[in-house]
């Protein structure tokens, strides 16, 4: 099993690289991990509603050229989905048996492009709070690690 993190923008701060490679080096023993970072876009100064779009597309046409045609995908945004643990583990375990690619992709700070939006299989949310992307990234990976570690019946999920 592949799995993909597409995200927007890069880690600078120690503490989130750290909790990445924990998480990655833990899921090394059940998927095949690659975290991408693509470029976040920049808004001008004094940006409008037409200029946020316009970053919106850019970043998804990046996000969708790193998508495989057979990759079951997973967007992350606010309106997405809320599952529990063990829901996730079994969206994870059912994608598997069809697709052996899963990607996850967190856009950027303004979201996600209707084209991602309309490319995903599932829509999936953390709540409706918002989250850093930095730490959505962490809390993705943790999740990942426990649906991996509730489909093998391990004792980590609690």
């Amino acid at each position: 099993m592949n799995i993909n993190v597409i995200c927007i923008g890069k880690l600078k701060e120690k503490y989130w690289t750290a909790a990445i490679e924990e998480y990655s080096k833990r899921l090394g023993g059940y998927c095949s991990l690659k975290v991408v970072e693509l470029k976040e876009s920049k808004l001008p100064k004094n940006a409008g509603a037409a200029d946020e779009l316009n970053v919106i597309n850019k970043e998804g046409e990046e996000i969708l050229s790193k998508i495989g045609d057979g990759d079951y995908v997973v967007a992350l945004e606010v309106e997405g989905k809320l599952l529990s643990s063990p829901e996730l583990a079994h969206e994870v375990e059912a994608a598997a048996m069809r697709h052996s690619t899963i990607d996850f992709v967190i856009g950027g700070s303004l979201g996600l492009s209707a084209a991602v939006k309309r490319r995903a299989d599932l829509g999936m949310s953390f709540g409706r709070i918002t989250l850093p992307h930095q730490l959505a990234r962490v809390v993705a990976l943790e999740q990942i690690y426990r649906a991996f570690k509730i489909n093998n019946n391990e004792t980590y999920h609690k």
